[in-house]
């Protein structure tokens, strides 16, 4: 399935988690590889919906919350690297809305240049 054109995706996922260095579990690195950083949370949340767009989600599994769901592939960064992901989306439950979890680098698959 696709993940629908007016899912969520929080603002503050992108400026307050993913885009930010830490210490353990850091994207900011990896999503820099690309371009995204800081200064340009709008282009990530474009690369993000440019991905859904064009994969289909596979059903991970179901709790409390609602559906989770994987879109894998890639996003095409500001400087042109494409780098491997893996968005992590829930369905919600209470209200049936799609919104953006996650994303995770895809293991072993470093960027690369289109073509």
């Amino acid at each position: 399935m696709k993940i629908p054109d007016d899912s969520i995706i929080p603002f503050e996922k992108l400026t307050g988690y993913l885009l930010v260095a830490k210490a353990r579990n850091d994207k900011s690195k990896y999503l820099a590889r690309a371009g995204f950083t800081h200064e340009n949370p709008g282009a990530l949340m474009e690369a993000i919906r440019s991905l859904t767009g064009a994969v289909e989600a596979e059903r991970e599994k179901t709790t409390d919350y609602g559906t989770f769901y994987l879109a894998k592939g890639d996003l095409i960064g500001v400087n042109g690297v494409r780098i491997s992901v893996i968005t992590i989306w829930l369905e919600r439950r209470a209200d049936g809305k799609f919104q953006f979890i996650t994303l995770v680098p895809t293991e072993g698959r470093g960027p690369r240049h289109p073509g």
